[in-house]
């Protein structure tokens, strides 16, 4: 499955909203400033860098422990502790001023792997459209491994439920520390009569009929009741002749169009 540069520009311009929302799941960080508005009482405002330990400090409560909490958890956390004796029913809007700068190694099939400096919440296809888009190998997953304390999370994307189906909810928020890993599909090779043969994807629920279209299809001279198929199987070639167009293929297949002789 391939997502061109310029999908990924689609997708991303429809997403918008998607990813605006899920900023709510952004978790702070050391070196992430905020901005503190406590209503009707200005002395209690306060703009502060997230210190290397995870804390800020506040005027009245002195240094509070923050360490990767989502700005709704900071905001409740602190309107809690202002209540507990300071003010009667504190009113607390926080948001981000200044992001961190983050670091993500992004590997696998996208045509620019390596590391990726961010400087602000981002969704896995911002990250992606970052590293130059999928190339035309990648498969139908993508992992993150993510840092979870004691272990190691790893986190599934289904690439297909998420581009072809448009199902946002694979459009994850990326952390610092992240590594994504985009698989590999599995590649087949389709020659003769099609007007561009070469090697595609052929990944599950792949048929002769998808490799054809993913070459562009017949041409005039095509003899499409004598595709044949040849498969390794335990280590020798065999050939299967004048196969449906509807036929499974698998991995390392070579899918032959003929030339029609009437």
């Amino acid at each position: 499955m391939r997502m061109p540069l310029c999908l990924l520009v689609v997708v991303l311009s429809l997403l918008v909203g998607v990813e605006r929302a899920n900023c709510d799941d952004y978790r702070t960080g050391p070196g992430d400033v905020l901005n503190i508005t406590v209503y009707d009482n200005t002395d209690l405002s306060a703009k502060v860098r997230i210190s290397p330990g995870g804390t800020i400090v506040m005027p009245l409560l002195g240094k509070v422990d923050i360490d990767k909490m989502t700005i709704d958890q900071i905001t409740e956390k602190i309107t809690k502790m202002l209540a507990d004796g300071y003010l009667v029913s504190p009113q607390v809007n926080i948001f981000v001023e200044d992001y961190r700068s983050k670091r993500v190694v992004v590997l696998g099939s996208v045509r620019n792997p390596g590391i990726t400096e961010l400087n602000r919440p981002i969704t896995f296809l911002e990250l992606i459209s970052k590293a130059g888009g999928l190339e035309k190998d990648a498969g139908d997953t993508a992992t993150i491994q993510r840092d979870g304390g004691s272990a190691k999370k790893v986190i599934v994307i289904d690439l297909r439920a998420l581009i072809d189906k448009g199902d946002v909810s694979q459009n994850v928020m990326i952390s610092d520390g992240d590594t994504v890993f985009v698989s590999k599909a599995n590649m087949c090779y389709i020659t003769g009569e099609v007007k561009s043969p070469g090697t595609y994807p052929c990944g599950e629920n792949s048929t002769v009929l998808k490799m054809v279209a993913l070459s562009g299809g017949f041409t005039g001279k095509a003899s499409k009741s004598s595709v044949n198929i040849v498969r390794i199987v335990d280590n020798k070639k065999t050939v299967l002749k004048d196969i449906d167009l509807d036929t499974a293929i698998k991995n390392n297949d070579v899918v032959v169009v003929p030339e029609s002789f009437f």
